[in-house]
């Protein structure tokens, strides 16, 4: 059992390279060092400046650890000196960064800062926002820079703390002007491209946000950690009630507009499942309708159960900390609101303490409610009504009939008593019916059945009049009772199925998560928290509910009722499914390289079986004719079969070639010898057998690229007859070249008839012939080499649209820097610290 308590985590995060946080992560650890901390520095990257290398004194630096990868020597930090110096606070730049194979205990710096804090090192890092899986693709989207290192948000997430590291964008660029972030040469492209003023503009804005999330999470941990219940209105949030009613619409675009005004603010809308039959004739096409809306307007959509709506909305808004509430105002007309009392806005209005409501019109209000009335339970109110009015009406009547004696006769008189009585059963059931059918037979016996003024029980007529109220007043009020408990049932039925429907539809559209369920458990039960556990507890203050074959879903808060434990069994089946799916998943995943190795075989073997026995067929004819002694064969007829030999062994060559340095590619072994390469010194032999091929520009002109020269011709000349195999007859290849922001760009260009966006996944795969309708073409590996040569390289092949039709490859390669020996590929074009390496 290790009891060594895990290291704390401090990330410095930034919106782009340059904005300092390698200088700020090193001040701080001198000023802790100054207060006699044991800090080293495991590994940190200066990028050259003068003014963040002098941070570097007085601090003990542990020894970087030199590896050797494909030709060239790469450096790495040392997890293992580390680990064994043991300090209490550990410097380690590049959170992001990909370790060189081999260089590294794991493929990412941030698993072995991970070890770091395991053994209870303190760890400060610095990471930029690029770097953020969530906003990978964000990025690559406004700064056309492709990031192909990232490290998943969570990761940052559980970090102690995450400390800004913030810069104008006219601060950054002033600051690359005066050389404190790249070399003079590269300031001109850097200022011209990444770090344009837009580009930093949103990158900053982006690296806000996420903090600005990350704050808000930590907040809302210690309101519930502290049981605060208040509003704190550090941000805008709108909560909207959603009814299932035709106005939904109008209130979701009205919160919208609310929660717009203010940047960064939240929409949330609600809806309310009640058990007491409010929810029945909700429209849940209207709800997905406008749960649909509200997440096309960025908003989010929930679902709670809850017995007085006005009491779940305001709970909600509250554990949300909603600064506002939008609901619709009443359906119904002035004289049901008269007779039925306040409604929800009422009440939520008086309920909502320091939450702004606001009731917002419209086109169906005042016009009749869609749902049911209020009155359809035996409310405590009418529990309370109901004997009153058993006592109360027959008296009333008696007396108002008093006035009229005379005009109206006994049948007539029982009548107006009977449906008294009635009256009283449909208000308050059975109790009521019994105490107005009693005080109903009295009254009218003594009021009104000869003789009047005395009662008469010992009359056949009285005792049978009597009797005929009594089971006149139990069978009313029995189908009252029987009513409402069959209303009460469908109402809970429907309010289960609709909070089903809800989660369902969410799992079908694939947008929850395992922690998401949980989340949007304990948010629909009200709980204070969900979680997904091998054994239930033993404490009495959880509800465990079994969520698949050793897993159990447990809440802690309230005791849930018979009722929604009912429901709460459905989420926790919900709740297995998912993480039965996702063991499936990871499962497949396992699965799919065995899957694709079997693919490449079969693909290999079919190729092989054709395409390498056509070669070898045709010079094996050609030899055998050579040295058959049956044929004489003029010198023509044999210089032509030596030249069928020859060019069939050379393509079998080529084929061969091909199939070795593909297998050395995924098998990680192929070697590389990096150095200054000149174009002029391949182009020439890589567009030999590419006649059709012209070269536009002056390559000579460009500088020189860091490039292994033999692969870089085979690529070149890979592209280029993959390029003349599409080009219609007499159109030539042009080959063009350019630099740009440290790195020089090669265009393969045709004019044949392109590529749909939709094939291009394929593209790059080894023994795909997008197009090809024969198998006479090859075996398919030349763009698959070439992609694999270029990013063995550091480079990239991308395809893009010829304008004007046809296809045009794009090689990047990084130029030449010899300021940098140990330079890694993944810090080239969008590593750890951007687009040039800076941080």
């Amino acid at each position: 059992m290790n009891d060594v308590p895990r290291g704390r985590l401090k990330v410095y995060l930034g919106a782009a390279p340059g904005v300092g946080k390698t200088y700020r992560m090193l001040d701080e650890a001198r000023r802790r060092a100054s207060r006699g901390a044991d800090v080293v520095v495991g590994y940190v990257e200066c990028h050259g400046r003068p003014l963040t290398e002098a941070m570097t004194d007085g601090l003990e630096v542990v020894d970087r650890l030199r590896c050797g990868y494909r030709g060239g020597e790469f450096e790495e930090m040392d997890v293992a000196a580390v680990l064994a110096r043991r300090p209490k606070v550990a410097i380690v730049d590049e959170f992001a960064h990909t370790n060189i194979p081999g260089g590294g205990r794991h493929p990412k710096r941030w698993q072995d800062i991970e070890d770091l804090l395991a053994a209870g090192t303190d760890v400060i890092t610095a990471v930029n926002i690029q770097h953020l899986a969530s906003l990978k693709d964000v990025v690559e989207k406004i700064t056309g820079v492709p990031q192909h290192e990232t490290v998943p948000d969570e990761v940052v997430r559980r970090a102690e703390q995450i400390e800004f590291v913030d810069i104008p964008p006219e601060g950054l660029r002033r600051r690359m002007a005066h050389g404190n972030i790249y070399a003079p040469e590269k300031i001109d492209a850097a200022l011209a491209n990444y770090f344009r003023p837009g580009n930093l503009t949103a990158l900053r804005q982006l690296a806000l946000l996420w903090v600005a999330d990350r704050v808000d999470e930590a907040l809302q941990s210690y309101r519930a950690e502290h049981a605060i219940g208040g509003v704190w209105e550090t941000r805008e949030r709108v909560v909207v009630a959603l009814t299932g009613g035709p106005e939904g619409d109008t209130l979701v675009r009205r919160a919208a507009r609310i929660a717009d005004r203010s940047a960064g603010g939240d929409l949330l809308a609600v809806h309310v499942a009640r058990s007491d039959g409010l929810a029945a004739g909700v429209s849940h096409a209207s709800l997905t309708r406008q749960r649909r809306l509200v997440e096309d307007l960025g908003g989010s959509y929930h679902s709670v159960v809850g017995d007085d709506v006005a009491t779940a909305l305001v709970e909600f808004a509250r554990a949300e900390n909603a600064t506002q509430l939008v609901l619709g105002t009443s359906r119904r007309g002035r004289l049901e609101r008269f007779l039925t009392g306040p409604g929800t806005g009422e009440v939520v209005t008086a309920l909502s303490g320091d939450i702004d409501v606001h009731r917002v019109t419209h086109e169906r209000a005042g016009r009749g409610t869609l749902l049911p009335s209020r009155r359809r339970t035996l409310s405590t109110g009418r529990l309370i009504a109901g004997p009153v009015a058993g006592l109360v009406l027959p008296v009333l009547l008696t007396v108002a009939l008093a006035q009229v004696r005379g005009t109206v006769n006994l049948t007539s008189e029982a009548l107006l008593f009977l449906l008294a009585v009635v009256g009283v059963a449909c208000i308050g059931g059975v109790t009521s019916a019994v105490i107005a059918s009693v005080t109903a037979s009295l009254l009218l016996n003594y009021w009104f059945i000869p003789p009047i003024g005395r009662f008469t029980l010992d009359d056949p007529n009285a005792l049978l009049a009597l009797g005929v109220f009594a089971v006149v007043a139990a069978t009313v009020a029995a189908v009252v009772d029987r009513s409402l408990r069959l209303s009460r049932r469908a109402a809970r039925a429907t309010a289960e199925a609709e909070t089903m429907s809800s989660l369902a539809g969410s799992i079908v559209r694939g947008g929850q998560t395992i922690p998401a369920l949980l989340e949007r458990t304990r948010e629909t039960f009200g709980m204070d928290s969900a979680e997904l556990v091998d054994e239930p507890p033993d404490g009495a203050d959880a509800t465990a509910v079994p969520a698949g074959p050793g897993n159990y879903l447990v809440l802690r808060g309230r005791t849930p009722s018979s009722s929604e434990r009912r429901v709460l069994a459905a989420f926790a089946a919900h709740v297995g499914s998912a993480v039965e799916r996702a063991r499936l998943a990871q499962a497949a995943a396992e699965v799919e390289p065995v899957r694709a190795a079997d693919r490449m075989r079969t693909a290999l073997l079919r190729a092989v079986g054709h395409d390498l026995r056509t070669p070898l067929a045709a010079g094996w004819a050609a030899v055998t004719s050579l040295r058959s002694r049956e044929v004489e064969f003029s010198p023509e007829d044999r210089d032509e079969l030596l030249a069928t030999a020859e060019e069939s062994m050379a393509r079998l060559s080529r084929l061969v070639d091909n199939l070795l340095d593909l297998s050395r590619l995924e098998a990680g072994v192929l070697t590389l010898n990096l150095r200054a390469t000149a174009l002029e010194e391949v182009l020439p032999t890589a567009l030999a057998d590419t006649p059709t091929a012209e070269v536009h520009g002056e390559p000579e002109d460009m500088p020189p690229l860091l490039a292994d020269p033999p692969l870089l011709e085979r690529v070149i000349a890979n592209l280029v007859g993959n390029a003349a195999r599409y080009s219609p007859p007499g159109t030539p290849v042009l080959v063009t070249a350019s630099a740009l922001a440290g790195r020089a760009e090669l265009r393969i260009i045709d004019r044949g008839p392109g590529l749909p966006a939709t094939g291009r996944d394929r593209l790059f795969e080894p023994f795909q012939r997008l197009g090809d309708t024969d198998n006479t073409t090859g075996l398919g590996l030349g763009l698959a080499l070439a992609r694999g040569l270029t990013e063995a390289m550091d480079g990239t092949l991308t395809p893009e649209d010829t304008p004007g039709g046809g296809l045009t490859m794009v090689v990047s390669l990084p130029l030449a820097d010899r300021a940098r020996p140990f330079r890694t590929p993944q810090r080239v074009g969008g590593g750890t610290e951007g687009p040039m390496g800076a941080g």
